[in-house]
């Protein structure tokens, strides 16, 4: 999984009725675009994320 700065990252909920959350990645602390990532989410909050199966990058328009 690669990211950039500005991509979003779109995690499913993994239960049933489990929201799911986006954000925009703020910062690349891998190397060559690899997690972790610092993320800044659509609930307000921020993380430091290493994302898993349930997770999807979307890149942004410039990046494609």
């Amino acid at each position: 999984m690669q990211a950039h700065i500005g991509d979003r990252v779109h995690v499913h909920g993994y239960t049933t009725g489990s929201p799911d959350l986006w954000g925009e990645v703020l910062e690349v602390r891998g190397n060559q675009g690899q997690p972790p990532y610092l993320v800044a989410f659509n609930d307000g909050h921020q993380g430091l994320i290493f994302p898993g199966p349930d997770a999807v990058i979307e890149h942004t328009a410039a990046r494609r």
